[in-house]
């Protein structure tokens, strides 16, 4: 076996790692945030926990696209860009609903799903708004001031987004796990001089793990002659999304399913219109036709769930199917869709 290969894993399985603890730092000290804020469980799963446990797959374009080699830059960073929306709103939201059955199975929890539709059907209103605009935006003429048009429409639907969020405000939420810092110096979880420190460690530790990793990916992408859109389309959001089916998945054993969904459904919010503003301003966003398929994909099953929450009640079953539609199409995208990675302006 190759040596350098295998070094190349494993400083990838590192990365991940690093990755996933910082994102993980950061979320625990902005849940702590929204904790001294007052702030309702809504905003702090849609809004905080949905932003933190995000900002790993949401650094890792922008990182390659800025700082790789024109050709693996774009492709890594499209990949993240398209691979996070498709993975949150099939997989993701696929293993909570498995999760949910095995608990309730393991009677660990209540059957069904309880949440608060309000909230959820917000969400996924403005995710498909915003990544409809996107998908769009393809077709569009490659044209600076109409692709910087369409990125600055995208970015000033989350300042609407919040303004939502935060005009229905609830009850605010429990307290979450104690403060890893308080762990360390003992000076109590509800301090400013504890959860700020923290939350700016963290980010500082997602961004250095980000540039790491895009760097993994080119190398291995070089080694076995695989495109790094597909890699990254793929590998990408199951490591950087795992902040997300973690927490969603614990929130769910304790029958807080609002929040649970509602982390999910609040970073695709996020996904759906600051890194694909990115993509969309510093790419030809030419998109090819497996990122489109995972797009399309995407919206219909937020589509579908919206349709269920309105007319009729989301069910953990309905939610298992977003993971068979992620392996068909992953499946399609692998052995069907031809590559034709996107341009630099």
């Amino acid at each position: 076996m190759n040596f350098g290969f295998v070094i190349e894993i494993v400083s990838l399985v590192l990365t991940l790692v690093f990755i996933v603890a910082s994102a993980e730092l950061f979320t625990n000290g902005i849940e702590w945030l929204g904790q001294r804020l007052k702030l309702s469980e809504g905003v702090v799963g849609s809004v905080l926990a949905a932003v933190g446990t995000a900002l790993p797959e949401t650094l890792i374009p922008i990182v390659a696209l800025i700082f790789f080699s024109r050709q693996h830059g774009v492709e890594v960073g499209i990949g993240a860009i398209a691979g996070a929306p498709f993975m949150l709103s099939t997989l993701t939201l696929g293993l909570c609903g498995i999760a949910c059955l095995v608990f309730t199975a393991s009677k660990r929890r209540k059957p069904g799903l309880e949440i608060k539709k309000a909230v959820i059907r917000r969400d996924l209103k403005f995710f498909i708004v915003a990544y409809s605009l996107a998908l769009l935006g393809t077709l569009l003429p490659a044209n600076p001031l109409i692709r910087n048009l369409l990125a600055a429409v995208l970015v000033l639907i989350y300042p609407y987004y919040l303004y939502v969020c935060f005009r229905h405000e609830g009850e605010v939420g429990e307290c979450p796990e104690t403060l890893y810092f308080d762990r360390l110096f003992k000076a109590g979880s509800e301090r400013f001089r504890l959860i700020i420190p923290q939350i700016i460690l963290s980010l500082a530790g997602i961004i250095g793990g980000a540039y790491m990793f895009v760097g993994c990916i080119q190398n291995l992408s070089d080694d076995f002659n695989i495109s790094p859109l597909v890699l990254s389309l793929i590998v990408t959001p199951i490591a950087t999304e795992l902040p997300e089916k973690i927490n969603s998945v614990l929130w769910l054993r304790g029958n807080k399913d609002t929040l649970a969904i509602g982390n999910v459904t609040g970073a695709l919010v996020f996904q759906s219109c600051f890194p694909v503003a990115f993509g969309v301003a510093f790419t030809s966003w030419n998109l090819d036709h497996g990122t489109l398929l995972s797009g399309c994909v995407a919206v219909l099953f937020a589509s579908l769930y919206l349709a269920l929450l309105t007319f009729s009640r989301l069910k953990p079953q309905h939610l298992v199917l977003g993971a068979i539609a992620y392996a068909a199409t992953i499946t399609a995208i692998i052995y069907i869709a031809p590559v034709m990675p996107p341009r630099l302006h």
